[in-house]
This record gives structure tokens, sequence and C-alpha cells, in this order.
């Protein structure tokens, strides 16, 4: 894939799945600012009707003791009684209509204790309350005529009487002196916190909100003795809706509703659709790293398998372009007859034969490590031997190019349960990989010792050293460090991914560090026997 297309694509992918992410984070704010704000309503509604229901019930209940109170009082300090006529005359019937509508005040003296929850019958202070009653008359006329067309008779055909109270300027007046003399009250006496409490109850419920709550009557800003036990004042979280109002509805009381668990209760209403889009976010969220993380692969891939087919071909060219001369010139009429010179080209081919079937060897030995198919017999192996027998391999390159090769064997036990081939090539990769990447004489050196029921090997070079990033990859398969020519080392990036899957099947553990430009240090932990 072209890599500026790749880039593209990873900054749509990555735009449209913050685009998702976005929306859906805002759909579940809304979603609780739309709860919060109908909430907030219900809970107005609600304490509405409580105030309203507490008013009523205060006003019904001196409503009707007074009521009593006039009955058991008899005579009245005075009275007032005003009238009200209207006449209306219906054409077609012939019939006049005569409204009378009188009202009677009556003033009573009235102990200031009737306003007092108590039966007390102290009367040393009095009021004036005024009862309104009315009384209402409709008298109904007919018209006669005579001969000579004029009227000589009225008669009354119908008289309809109605007397009582005035319900509404009655009420009216009864309230004006209640609101007057109920200020002098305390509140705790004019409420009682059972009532508050049977009535909220009673509406959250009716409204669906079954939840925990805390009130409280507060007077110009100050607390009153009615509130609930564990009620704070918070101003950002309360409630609230005047009580005992004025008849200009003016309170110098409020009634304050908290909920201390609102945000669960809220959040609780939309959790489910929260969690399904959370869920839905989260499966896009790792489907799409997974397919970022899978284009990076499949590029690295791509990459490293061109690497490998360049190296292998590479690696192939070399000997079969020996083989290829050598047989050119054992076809020649001169060399033909000197049976040293054939012996000679016969060796070159057969070592370049089979240090191609090595390398086909070693492709193959990978492939069946890795499907488990890779016969591995194991016994006790001396390692000290099988070191020994490693840096024999190496000595003579090393020596050639100016070097050296030093073990430390300092280990008091060495025995290990292992598969000397299998092993023995293991050491002899990272040897050789030693010798390859130090670019003047190599310098190496061996150590080995125990660490509790471990043996440990060590090996240091001086050589190239790897960055921090190389180490992290230098035992995946096809891995190699690119210096500019793919060719200045030959391999073919399979020697350490072999390393690492031998050690593992023995139970060990290797691993490296190294610093660019100061050489590698590579270890080998085996369990002892």
């Amino acid at each position: 894939m072209n890599k500026r297309l790749f880039v593209l694509l990873v900054i749509l992918m990555s735009l449209s799945l913050i685009g998702i992410i976005s929306v859906q984070l805002y759909w579940i704010k809304r979603s609780v600012e739309d709860k919060e704000e109908q909430f907030s309503n219900i809970v107005a509604e609600v304490l509405n009707r409580v105030t309203d229901k507490i008013e009523t019930r205060e006003i019904n209940n001196y409503s009707e003791k007074f009521l009593r109170l006039r009955d058991s009082l008899g005579e009245f300090k005075s009275s007032q009684l005003s009238n009200i006529f209207f006449i209306d005359r219906d054409l077609n019937s012939n019939e006049i209509l005569f409204y009378s509508h009188g009202i009677l005040e009556e003033n009573y003296n009235i102990a200031s204790t009737f306003f007092d929850n108590t039966d007390s019958t102290d009367v040393t202070d009095s009021t004036t309350i005024t009862n309104i009653t009315s009384k209402r008359t409709t008298t109904i006329f007919k018209e006669e005529y005579g001969l000579d067309g004029r009227r000589y008779k009225l008669n009354p055909i119908q008289k309809l009487e109605k007397v009582g109270g005035l319900s509404a300027i009655d009420r009216a007046a009864f309230d004006d002196v209640y609101r007057e003399y109920a200020k002098r009250i305390p509140i705790h006496n004019r409420i009682s916190k059972k009532e508050i409490e049977l009535l909220l109850d009673q509406e959250l419920a009716n409204n669906g909100l079954d939840l925990e709550y805390e009130y409280g009557i507060y007077s110009r800003g100050l607390p009153t003795k009615v509130k609930s036990r564990r009620f704070k004042f918070a101003e950002t979280q309360l409630y609230q809706a005047p009580i005992f109002k004025s008849s200009e509805g003016k309170s110098d009381f409020s009634l304050l509703l908290s909920f201390p668990r609102k945000k669960k209760f809220l959040l609780r209403s939309v959790v489910g659709m929260a969690f399904l889009s959370l869920l839905f976010t989260l499966i896009i969220v790792v489907a799409y790293s997974s397919a970022i993380y899978q284009l990076i692969r499949q590029k690295q891939i791509s990459e490293i398998k061109s690497d490998f087919i360049n190296n292998m071909t590479h690696e192939f060219k070399t000997p079969i372009a020996t083989i290829n001369l050598a047989v050119e010139a054992i076809k020649n009429p001169q060399v033909i007859g000197d049976q040293e010179k054939v012996q000679r080209y016969l060796g070159m081919i057969r070592d370049e034969n089979k240090r191609m079937n090595a390398q086909v060897e070693n492709v193959l030995r990978i492939s069946r490590l890795e499907k488990n198919q890779l016969d591995i017999r194991k016994d006790r192996v001396n390692m000290h031997d099988l070191i020994k027998k490693a840096i024999s391999h190496i000595e003579l390159i090393v020596a050639d190019r100016g070097g050296y090769v030093n073990a430390h064997l300092e280990a008091g036990r060495d025995e290990v349960l292992a598969n000397d081939v299998h092993f023995g090539n293991v050491l002899v990769n990272i040897l050789d990989n030693a010798v390859k990447y130090s670019p003047e004489a190599p310098k190496i050196d061996v150590f080995t010792n125990t660490v509790k029921n471990y043996f440990v090997i060590r090996i240091e070079d001086q050589g190239a050293g790897m960055s921090k990033a190389v180490l992290k990859k230098v035992f995946e398969k096809f891995y190699r460090e690119h210096t500019g020519d793919i060719h200045n080392v030959k391999g073919h990036g399979l020697g350490l991914a072999y390393v690492k899957k031998i050690v593992e099947d023995h139970q060990g553990e290797v691993y490296a560090e190294s610093e660019k430009g100061k050489g590698s240090t590579f270890f080998i932990k085996l369990p002892l026997i």
C-alpha cells in the first residue's frame, strides 16, 4: 500500500472514530440534562402541591373551628345589612324579574388563643372577627292587561330565596384575619414534620420519584426547627417553594428539598442506553485498533518479506554462481585431465551445495519449530563442554580478523537437560552474530555462573551494538537491522528467532542488553538438574 494512502486512510478512520465517540458522549450528556430538567419540573410541581395542601389544611382547620365557635357565641357584637336590587323585564313572556342580594356582616370578639393549637380559655386579649352571610331572593312578577290595553295587575308567580354563607367573600375575609394573626404563631406549631413527610412521600410516589430526600423550612434564609435530621443547606442542590403566603403572594417561609442521591437516580434512568452505547463504541474502538494494528503489521511484514526474499536471493546467488563456474571449469579439456583440479572444483561444488542446504534447513527448522513438529530430545548435557565446542567453530575466523574469544567458565554446576545439537546451534548463532556485527577485530567474552537453580551464560562483544528500537525486535522472525546496504552483513534474520524458540523450548529465558556503538550482551538462563 502506498505510504501516503495508508496515512490518509488512518487519518480518516481516526476522525470517524472520534466523531462517533463525540456524538455518543454528547447524546449521553443531553439525556442526563433532559432527565435533570424533567426531574426539576416534577419536584417544583410536587413542592407547590405540598405547600398548597398544607396551607389549605391549616385554613380549613381554623375555618371550621371558627364556625363552631360562632355558633356557640350566640349574640353578635354588631351587624350591618346591605342590599343590592336589580330589576329585569322579559318582553316575550311579559315577566318582570326582581333580584335582591342582601349581605349581613356580623362582628364577634374572639380570644387570641383561638389561633393557638391549645385548649386554653384565657381571654385577656381578644380580636374582632367579621362573619359574612348572604340572603339571595329572586321574585318573578307576571304582567296582566285589560281590554283597554292598560296594565292593571302585577302578580308574583314564583319566589326563590337562598340564605347561606358567601363562600368566596366569607373565606377571603377570614383568610385575611387568619394570616395576620398566624404570623405570631411559631412555625413548628403550625406544621409538623410528620405531615410534611407524609405529603412529600405521597406526591413523590405519584410522580414516580422513589428516592431518598431531605427537607427543611427556612425563614428569611435562616433555618427553623422544622427540618429532617440530615438536611444540609447547599444552594446549588436545593429545590424550594414559598409556604404560608400572604394575600399578596409573599411569604417569609420557604420549604426546601434536597436529594442526596439525585445524580445516581438520574444516571440510573439512562444507564441502560448509555451502557449499550458505550459497549458498541468500545467494540468499534477495539475493531478500529485491531484494524490499524493489522494494517501496520501487514505493512511491516510486507517490508520484512521483501527484505527476506532479497537476502535469500543474495545468499543463494553466490553459491549458485560458484557452482556454475566450477562446472564450467571441469568441462574445460585442460582441467578435466588434471585430477587434482577436478577434485578441488568438486570440493567447491560440495561446499556451496552444503551452504545452500544449510540455508534451506534453517528456514525449514523455524517453520517446523513454530508448528511444534521439531523433534527435540533432551539429555544431560555438560554446558561448559558445549560452550567450548561452539567457540571452536568461530576461533579461526576471529583469529583471522585479529580478534579473540575468551571463556570465563566460573559456574560450579553446569549440567542441564538439553539437546546438544540444537543448543550448540544456539551458541554458534549468538557467537556468529558477535563476529558479523563487529566492524573491527571481534572481541568476545563468554561468562558462566549459577544463580539459585539456574545456569546463566553471558556473551559479551564490543561490536556495533543496537538501538533501543532494534533491541525490542531483535528476536522477531525475519527481522534484520539495515545500515544502508542490506547485504553489508550476511544473514536472513532467522538466527535469533531460532535461538529464542530453542531456549524457550528448554524452559529457559534469553534476552539482550545493548548500546549503540558500545557492543551487546546476550543472557541465557537454563534450569539446572
